[in-house]
């Protein structure tokens, strides 16, 4: 062990405290955190000065938590260690993938483009609105790429490249947030999206983004082999577990602190649905409270179009007072005919608006 300690060059012992003081400098992602920081801050006081409202809690999701959480996966212990303990890159792939576009997403960066530069923004709004991006965004494909493209990487040659090509690296980084983002982006609906699904189908992909990483975290624990067995040798870290264990400590964290970010999203979603269901509550009661109004009007309308008992001389045998003649059968039964009303046929304002609103009739139709 002392030889190995002798030969070893990478970074110290990782400790609780050094989880907290080991950092690096990556230039090109600290440029553009920070640049992603400041657009973020002007756009949003920019939006204020206009007279428009930009929430607090938008900036503090984007910058503190979003770009805060990138900074800790490619800065902070996790990138320090990322080549040289498995566990360490297993919890920077989370943070990338998951925890970080997540609250990205939760920022509304959309909706700040549009608001703040029409122009531009308005031409994004079109392109996200586009066939195209419908396509790309399906559902399906979303949680099949935020599973896929992180196994690829960690099964294929592509997990050691990271370690000998800079450029790799950087652009690793933001392949792997990617799909998160667009994952997040599509079902939590906070911003323009090509197509609104309803909640229930993001409650069954977000169901199924959890089998995947599971599935995921599973196939990284049973694996026999060490992957990038000969890179992790060559570095020959002496301290903590063993590759194997580094190996399964990995793989524990893909699994369980993936679907842990799962929470926080089903909390949101849920949030989602109840204001939804509250702004659809309200607008089925303006609904029913104008068509009241409407039905009371036109029963007060034909209330007062008449509908009194006849007058005396327009009955047949009456005296006519114009001619002075008189009833030539006075005292007999003078038949009378009375036509029948037909009853008022029910229009449609008088129907239980459950039977005719399709936000309730169109969900049974193939029932």
């Amino acid at each position: 062990m002392a030889s190995l300690a002798a030969a070893y060059s990478g970074p110290p012992k990782l400790t609780p405290a050094r989880a907290f003081t080991e950092w690096r400098v990556d230039i090109p992602m600290l440029v553009l955190i920070l640049l992603l920081a400041a657009w973020y801050l002007w756009s949003a006081r920019k939006v204020r000065k206009a007279g428009g409202q930009w929430g607090s809690g938008r900036t503090f999701a984007f910058i503190v938590l979003g770009l805060g959480f990138w900074a800790i996966a490619v800065l902070a212990w996790p990138g320090v260690y990322e080549s040289v303990l498995f566990y360490a890159r297993a919890t920077q792939t989370v943070l990338l993938v998951l925890v970080g576009p997540l609250f990205l997403a939760m920022g509304k960066p959309l909706t700040l483009l549009i608001e703040a530069y029409p122009g531009i923004g308005g031409r994004v709004e079109r392109a996200v609105r586009s066939r195209a991006a419908k396509v790309v965004t399906f559902p399906a494909i979303t949680t099949l790429l935020l599973v896929a493209v992180p196994m690829t990487m960690y099964f294929t040659s592509w997990y050691t490249h990271v370690f000998t090509n800079g450029a790799v690296r950087e652009l690793t980084y933001l392949i792997l947030m990617a799909p998160g983002y667009v994952f997040f982006w599509t079902l939590l609906r906070v911003d323009p999206v090509p197509k609104e699904y309803p909640y229930a189908v993001a409650m069954w992909i977000t169901a199924a983004e959890v089998v995947g990483d599971a599935f995921f975290g599973i196939a990284v624990i049973a694996d026999q082999t060490i992957l990038a067995a000969a890179h992790y040798h060559a570095v020959g870290y002496p301290y903590g577990p063993s590759l194997a264990t580094s190996q399964v400590l990995g793989g524990g964290i893909i699994w369980i602190l993936g679907d842990f970010v799962g929470l926080p999203f089903l909390a949101v979603q849920l949030i989602q649905m109840m204001r939804a269901d509250k702004r659809e509550a309200a607008e089925i009661d303006a609904e029913l409270d104008a068509r009241d109004a409407a039905r009371e009007a036109a029963r007060a309308a034909r209330a007062s179009g008449g509908g009194g008992a006849p007058a005396a001389d327009a009955l047949p045998g009456a005296a006519d007072a114009s001619s002075g003649v008189a009833d030539p059968y006075p005292g007999a039964a003078v038949p009378v005919t009375v036509e029948a009303v037909e009853p008022d046929e029910p229009d449609e304002a008088d129907r239980p608006w459950w039977e005719t609103d399709p936000r309730l009739t169109d969900r049974f139709k193939h029932a």
